[in-house]
């Protein structure tokens, strides 16, 4: 009896655990602006680190009078750290993204008149881009349909000038094999580390079904060099090899 319990328990479970996820609904940045920063770093421990390094590579690209885009800006934490060298070099930047509640909080960051930073709601493969020095895509292509991902980065580096360049992070698809498993692992683990609820890491996972499709390296034009991995993530400054 108590088997036949227990095959009953486990199958209502299973029924259960099979109409919440068909139930769930994808995963949204919609009003997500309060949460955001929190978030980005719970599930991703290195984002400071990272974020510090491509400010740091901005830096060798930004010319006096420059153009910066800060393309998927969210709240701004990007442009907040390149500030002082865009207001030094007489430089501007313009944060892009698609979720009004992202432009409304990062809006609110620099809303100084005599700030040289604009801001604009946009899918970012759409955007019409006037020509940069310095474009930064900061997690952000991986929430832009696969077969649109090429046409941005096509897109881009028709647009940088002379000694300017793209910097992408962003998460890629698995290189095969163990050790795409053990990547994966390690990405949980820090999650982990950092406080993540390991619920929360497989709701999000699921959710994201279809809304995040990992990048190709191989959608890039130019010179590529990759200055950072952890797990799944990669980042790559992207030059101009026409204009070199």
């Amino acid at each position: 009896m108590s088997h036949q319990i227990a095959l009953l328990l486990r199958d209502r479970y299973l029924t259960l655990v099979a109409w919440v996820i068909s139930h769930m609904k994808d995963w949204t940045f919609k009003n997500f602006a309060d949460d955001f920063d929190g978030h980005v770093r719970e599930q991703l421990p290195w984002y400071d680190l990272v974020t510090e390094a491509v400010v740091f590579i901005a830096k060798n690209y930004i010319p006096q009078g420059g153009q910066v885009y800060d393309i998927g800006c969210s709240t701004g934490n990007i442009t907040k750290k390149l500030l002082p060298t865009i207001i030094e070099r007489k430089a501007t930047i313009c944060g892009i993204d698609n979720e009004k509640s992202m432009l409304d909080r990062y809006k609110k960051s620099f809303k100084e008149k005599k700030l040289p930073v604009s801001a604009k709601i946009s899918d970012a493969q759409h955007y019409n881009y006037s020509n940069f020095d310095v474009a930064i895509v900061f997690l952000t292509a991986m929430f832009i349909p696969k077969e649109e991902q090429e046409r941005l980065f096509f897109n881009l580096y028709q647009h940088i000038n002379e000694g300017g360049c793209i910097i992408v992070v962003d998460k890629v698809n698995d290189s095969g094999g163990y050790v795409a498993t053990v990547l994966k692992r390690l990405a949980m683990h820090f999650k982990l580390l950092n406080g993540a609820d390991s619920a929360d890491i497989i709701d999000k996972e699921l959710r994201l079904s279809g809304i995040q499709r990992p990048i190709d390296e191989q959608d890039f034009s130019g010179k590529v060099t990759q200055f950072f991995q952890m797990g799944e993530f990669k980042g790559w400054i992207i030059e101009n090899d026409s204009k070199r």
